[in-house]
This record gives structure tokens, sequence and C-alpha cells, in this order.
């Protein structure tokens, strides 16, 4: 089953898909319909390769250097460019407490907006 969803990514080479049929193999159960494929599905093989070395990893750039034999600025674009792919998932950057202490050093935050992003 992984080779033919490996060659159906390769034969659409990063072009749309739409699945209008899907079933489930252990039961007699069809749904008919159109469905776009998740955004991890619409990667090309190399990068759906590359994101499981990475969670195997648990998230090492080291080691993905190692396994890929490239540097760590190579992981990081690919990353980056991966994950402009992948927009269903919002992330907001983590702001850093030290950050925040600064802001309330200078006035700019009230004391109870800075623990409440501390809180968070």
């Amino acid at each position: 089953m992984a080779k033919d969803w490996q060659e159906l990514t390769q034969i659409a080479d990063g072009e749309s898909l739409t699945i209008e049929r899907v079933c489930l193999t252990d039961r007699d159960v069809c749904i008919e319909g159109s469905f776009d494929l998740p955004p991890m599905a619409q990667l090309t093989t190399e990068d759906q390769i590359f994101v499981a070395a990475f969670v195997r990893s648990h998230g090492s750039i080291k080691q993905m250097e190692q396994f890929f034999g490239v540097s760590y600025p190579t992981v990081k674009n690919r990353l980056n460019r991966i994950s402009e792919k992948l927009s269903f998932v919002a992330i907001e950057p983590v702001e850093e407490k030290s950050d925040i202490l600064t802001q309330l050093e200078r006035g700019e935050i009230s004391a109870k907006e800075a623990i409440d992003r501390l809180k968070r």
C-alpha cells in the first residue's frame, strides 16, 4: 500500500490531485465525493521521507545532518520550505521571558500584561 502511495505521489509530481472515491479495505464501505489530499500527502516523496526522518530523529537537526550528509543551514532551509507547504498548522512564535521582562522594564507593557504573557 505504501508503494502505491509513493507511485501516485511520483506520477502527480506536485500537481493537484482530487480523490473521488475512498474505500475501507477491511469493510464493504466506500464513500464517493470530491476529497482533497491531506497537506502531508501533497508533499513530494522526497519531502515525505525527509519529514518522516525528522520525526524519527525526534527533531534532531544534528542527526538529520548526519543522515542526509548535509549542513545545518541546508536542513533548516529544507524544513522551512516544507513548513510553508504545511500551512494547516498555525504556529505562533514563542515569546521569550527575557523579552517580556525587558518590555516591562522599559515601561512598554504593564505588570498585568507581563504576567498574562508569562502564563502563556
